[in-house]
């Protein structure tokens, strides 16, 4: 175990920085933050799911004692969006919602007042008591009637790459003798974090207001508060220094941030509202998805044609967008292929980004495919996936930075022991249990973010690194701290780490897995340029022990700085400041794709892969699944902590699991809404649930990647996960379920 008092390298395990915090209650979240005079606000929502307002009765509602204001779009105040379009940091194309904008219904559950009041006990009450009348008008929530309606749009996404064709897809298709067609649905998920969407609005007094908002982006917050209500940047800091989870819900602003500041501006108050666990079903989800898939090969498996195409469905007023179709068309070798990808509308909130977009639906059900093709071709899984392996990005004919994916098959297999399954289905079992294994593959991006980060190094020797990036429980603190000791050599216990400030350096939003990569490389410059002034600071001090050297010449390690190779000429970091004379050094930095990364960028694919192994036992009598083993093998660059990169990759794998047997938005389509909308209907893994899950980080170093060498691992945890555990079903049951989730009713 690492002591406090000691530095760290890159690859070290340790605890997180921040644990102590969180486990103790200390770490405080966006709904715990107090303000005198604090109002809470409670949300109304809409009981239809598309339909007009024709009145709104708020007598009674005004009775309850301690009722402040009733807040709906007849008597909010004007804000500045009503002028101007507006788009967030990852807004998509159409219109964004405008919560209280006017009497039109889009979806059930839509905010359509605010109930503030001195308590959140009147505040609720009072908001029971909103009798509201509709128009109702006809809806649509079945995605099997929007399919009616798929569109491709016009304005595309700036996230979203269209799939690229090679070859006659379709005429190989038709020649080759060995072929599989079918079409793979997955239903509504809902992120639902232990931490629901909230915000606390402190108005000081003189224009200005501090909010503290469950976001995963403090300064796309901000910009988007200024760009709604007209207040200038200096008017508005948004912090988020803890987040309890967040899995892509707080990329855009929520709609409560944006009551919760109306209703202050308008009261001149402090107000926090707080979604009640039922509303965080009435926004952002992960889409429907519905993904035909044509496979054909030759005699002896060599994959001849691939056809994919993919509908997922979105809101009547955005076209939100995700890259489902290209990852088997990149991951493959095969001379022909070709995707579309189309949209639904439907009478619903706007999906938005959950937890490995696009991948965790598109690879997810291509894998589920690739398996049916490997036994229509009479091979193994994994030896047909062997087969077709291609060592470029098969769809833009790039090569990877780096791609080890032979070796997270090799990894993965020895350590399941793959070689010890039977191909046939039915074939193994245990009792009364059919026991099954089955395999696929996964694959997302590594991306590098433009990041700024301070570090300031005090005489007493206490280092405070800081960006504005948010922590979702992804471990950003520690990354942090890490590679500031790291850089500098000063204990752990000796460093600050600060984020989730939207006053600290600029930091894009947390997501794509790419915050470590980018906030670490930041941090490493500043801390770098702090180096170079404690180097020349050296100078000063008695001896001068150091001598007439660069950096690139010396180490930092345990509180000093050496000569590199020769430890004898070395100094106390703190004799350094003390001779500088200066209580503090500081310097920002940014780190940034540079011209020679953004050539690489376009001529090499930068991507994380994995290798998932799954083992389910099935009651032959019951039906019932559990998966007793995972092994995951991921190939994904230089890893800065293995054991809170481990737990990222657990937490993806029980995600995936979810995806497989458990998650599924219910909906009934008469009312346009969710039905199962609570953690005892809407059902995710619990302990009892999980099993073994064993994780291998393959040797994959990568300098050209990012700065650091590291590609992100908040992703490449979940995609391809399900598609594993639904494979092994098959292989244990012989019936193939190709509508996740796979329930007990699907294999009776």
């Amino acid at each position: 175990m690492i002591h406090p008092s000691s530095s760290v390298k890159i690859g070290d395990a340790f605890n997180r920085v921040d644990g102590f915090d969180k486990v103790t209650g200390r770490a405080r979240y966006a709904a715990e933050f107090d303000a005198p005079d604090l109002l809470h606000g409670w949300v109304v929502s809409s009981d239809i799911a598309k339909g007009k307002i024709a009145a709104i009765d708020e007598a009674a509602a005004r009775a309850v004692a301690g009722v402040v204001e009733v807040i709906t779009h007849q008597n909010r105040p004007h804000v500045a969006w009503l002028d101007r379009s507006h788009a967030d940091e990852v807004s998509v194309p159409g219109s964004p919602f405008r919560a209280l904008y006017d009497d039109e219904i889009a979806f059930s559950g839509q905010p359509i007042a605010l109930v503030v009041a001195t308590t959140l006990e009147a505040a609720r009450e009072a908001a029971a008591l909103v009798h509201v009348d509709y128009i109702a008008a006809p809806h649509n929530t079945d995605m099997r009637v929007a399919l009616g309606e798929k569109f491709k749009p016009r304005k595309k996404r700036s996230t979203f790459v269209p799939p690229k064709a090679r070859g006659d897809a379709k005429a190989a298709f038709a020649a080759a003798p060995l072929k599989h067609s079918a079409d793979y649905t997955l239903p509504m998920h809902f992120h639902n974090p232990m931490e629901m969407h909230a915000t606390t609005v402190v108005w000081k007094g003189d224009g200005t207001i501090v909010v503290h908002d469950k976001t995963q982006g403090a300064q796309n917050v901000q910009h988007y508060l200024c760009s709604v209500f007209g207040f200038s940047a200096a008017d508005v800091r948004v912090m988020n220094p803890y987040v309890g989870g967040a899995f892509g819900s707080g990329l855009r602003p929520q709609y409560q941030v944006y009551l919760a500041t109306l209703a202050a501006t308008m009261l001149e108050r402090s107000v926090r509202v707080v979604l009640t666990r039922q509303q965080m079903f009435t926004h952002v989800h992960r889409p429907q998805a519905v993904q035909s898939v044509q496979l054909a090969t030759d005699a002896s498996g060599l994959l001849q044609a691939i056809v994919n195409d993919a509908t997922t469905s979105t809101s009547r007023f955005e076209n939100y967008m995700e890259v489902v179709c290209n990852w088997g068309l990149m991951n493959y070798r095969c001379g022909n292929a070709a995707a579309a990808y189309t949209l639904a509308p439907m009478d619903t909130y706007t999906p938005g980004d959950m937890r490995a977009p696009g991948a965790a639906t598109g690879m997810t059900l291509f894998e589920i495919a690739i398996d049916e093709m490997a036994y229509r071709a009479g091979l193994d899984p994994l030896a047909f996936r062997r087969l077709n392996y291609s060592d470029v990005d098969a769809m833009n004919d790039k090569p990877f930075t780096s791609k080890s994916l032979r070796q997270a098959y090799d990894e993965g297999a020895e350590r399941f022991g793959w070689h010890r399954r039977s191909h046939a289905p039915r074939s193994m079992r245990a009792g009364c249990d059919l026991i099954g294994w089955g395999m696929a593959t996964g694959m997302w991006d590594a991306l590098f973010m433009k990041t700024t980060a301070s570090a300031r190094l005090l005489a007493s020797g206490e280092l405070e690194v800081a960006t504005a990036a948010a922590d979702i429980g992804t471990g950003t603190y520690t990354v942090m701290a890490q590679v500031a000791s790291d850089t500098l050599g000063l204990p752990l216990s000796q460093i600050r780490a600060r984020l989730g400030d939207s006053a600290l350096p600029a930091s894009p939003v947390e997501g794509g897995s790419w915050m470590a990569a980018s906030a670490g490389a930041a941090v490493q410059l500043a801390c770098q340029a702090i180096g170079q002034q404690l180097l020349a600071a050296a100078d000063r001090v008695e001896g001068r022990p150091l001598g007439q050297v660069k950096l690139e010449a010396v180490e930092f390690h345990d509180g000093r700085m050496s000569v590199r190779g020769n430890p004898a000429r070395s100094v106390a970091i703190l004799d350094i400041l003390a001779a500088s004379g200066q209580e503090v050094l500081a310097a920002q930095a940014t780190a940034k794709p540079g011209v020679g990364d953004l050539i690489s960028m376009k001529r090499k694919a930068r991507n994380t892969h994995s290798a998932i192994f799954a083992e389910v036992r099935v009651d032959e009598e019951l039906g019932v699944v559990r998966v007793s083993r995972i092994v995951c093998a991921v190939a994904a660059g230089r890893i800065i902590n293995p054991k809170t990169a481990r737990s990222q990759i657990l937490g993806g794998v029980v995600m995936g699991i979810g995806m497989a047997l458990h998650e599924e938005a219910l909906t009934d389509h008469r009312l346009g809404r969710v039905m199962n909308h609570s953690f005892a209907e809407y059902h995710i893994p619990v302990n009892a649930d999980i099993d073994t899950i064993e994780v291998i980080f393959v040797d994959e170093p990568d300098p050209e990647v990012t700065p650091l060498g590291v590609k992100g691992l908040g992703e490449i945890g979940i995609v391809g996960t399900a598609a594993a555990v639904a494979n092994a079903i098959f292989h244990a049951t012989g019936k193939r379920v190709r509508a996740l989730p796979v329930t007990i009713d699907k294999l009776l």
